[in-house]
């Protein structure tokens, strides 16, 4: 683990509860969540919180910056690959894929209908 994603992933110990506090919570949930999947090669479940945005009632939209510096994200190629994640209070489920263009790199949910 390089120091990047050391100091990665303590910032994210710090911002994880933050998304469920009060008050501080509900402003940050309008553009964080957090996301949860099973790891491609270890199998372990991961969660980390995360910038989104929605498209649409059915897909959300996860920028990568730095993604040269991260490996989450290939969890999700060539996908889609199973994720859940946590919108207005309310854990659902999707499918993901990873894609990148030259607008960057982004991880594209589409939610289940039923979750």
């Amino acid at each position: 683990m390089n120091t990047f994603q050391r100091v990665a992933r303590g910032i994210n110990k710090l911002v994880a509860p933050l998304l469920t506090a009060p008050v501080v919570g509900g402003a940050l949930s309008k553009s964080m969540t957090e996301i949860t999947y099973t790891g491609r090669r270890s199998g372990k479940t991961f969660s980390l919180p995360v910038s989104y945005q929605r498209r649409g009632a059915d897909e959300v939209i996860v920028g990568v910056a730095m993604p040269d510096k991260k490996n989450w994200w290939r969890n999700f190629q060539p996908g889609p690959s199973p994720i859940g994640i946590r919108l207005d209070g309310v854990d659902r489920t999707g499918s993901a894929v990873a894609k990148t263009g030259e607008k960057g790199t982004a991880v594209f949910i589409t939610l289940d209908p039923a979750s």
